[in-house]
């Protein structure tokens, strides 16, 4: 067990590494969720405010926002693994004492932080330009956490997406076919008393509505616990099956290397 903490570790810090030299892409990964986080927020928040739905949009904003650049951003994970597979990096670890665990534990932890960080990179912008979330600190930490597990989660699917199919131009196809339905089919910019009935039902099993109502808790004095514990549970469940799927493939992948 230590070995293989030791080596995701190790792992992580790799990739971490990798993306600090790459500055440009968490830039680049921010640019989109900012514009619709200030052109959404500007363009319809007459329209909420007036009908009373929400005092502060861009505050009601900006947890799906942050939902979303978790989805889009933790869904080219897999493109990584592609890239390696064509050079032959992830062969060259397939020989090393290195568990085959920790290659895919690494990448994962990886992401989950990554995108924790660009979500306080939005949720700084969100109260520069005037939203508040008196929920407190503890809603506010939880809700990361909760990203943290979607991350993971689609990270895993790109991830087995990746192993599998081994081809960059499938990994971003099915990924963006996965990613917008499930985006636009929760309550990211509208509440679901506002949405078709149909829409409304299919968001209730929605993970990533899951993560935004979670989200939406830190906008109340009156943090609503159970809910967001039950939530909370799910998209752990969803997060632990995701990376178990992704570890199945990546058996496939080295059976057949």
């Amino acid at each position: 067990m230590t070995t293989a903490v030791i080596q995701s570790y190790h792992m992580t810090v790799r990739d971490l590494r990798a993306f600090v030299r790459q500055p440009f892409y968490l830039v680049a990964t921010l640019v989109q969720p900012v514009i619709w986080l200030l052109l959404f927020g500007k363009l319809f928040a007459p329209l909420m405010e007036h009908s009373h739905t929400t005092d502060s949009y861009i505050g009601f904003l900006t947890p799906g926002i942050i939902a979303m650049t978790a989805l889009f951003a933790s869904g080219w994970s897999g493109m990584v693994f592609v890239v390696e597979m064509e050079q032959g990096t992830l062969n060259r670890f397939l020989v090393t004492p290195v568990r085959r665990g920790a290659l895919i534990t690494g990448r994962l932890i990886h992401q989950a932080l990554s995108v924790v960080l660009q979500g306080l990179i939005i949720l700084a912008i969100a109260l520069a330009t005037g939203a508040r979330f008196p929920g407190g600190v503890l809603i506010m930490l939880v809700f990361l956490f909760c990203v943290a597990l979607i991350a993971v989660a689609f990270a895993s699917l790109s991830n087995a997406l990746g192993l599998v199919t081994r081809s960059q131009e499938s990994v971003i196809s099915i990924a963006q076919f996965l990613v917008l339905p499930l985006a636009f089919l929760s309550s990211t910019f509208v509440p679901r008393k506002l949405m078709p009935d149909w829409m409304s039902t299919i968001a209730g099993g929605n993970p990533v509505n899951w993560l935004v109502e979670i989200g939406r808790q830190t906008l109340d004095d009156s943090v609503d616990w159970s809910f967001v514990l039950i939530h909370g549970a799910g998209l752990l469940a969803v997060a632990l099956a995701c990376a178990w799927l992704s570890t199945l493939a990546f058996r496939v992948y080295q059976k057949q290397a």
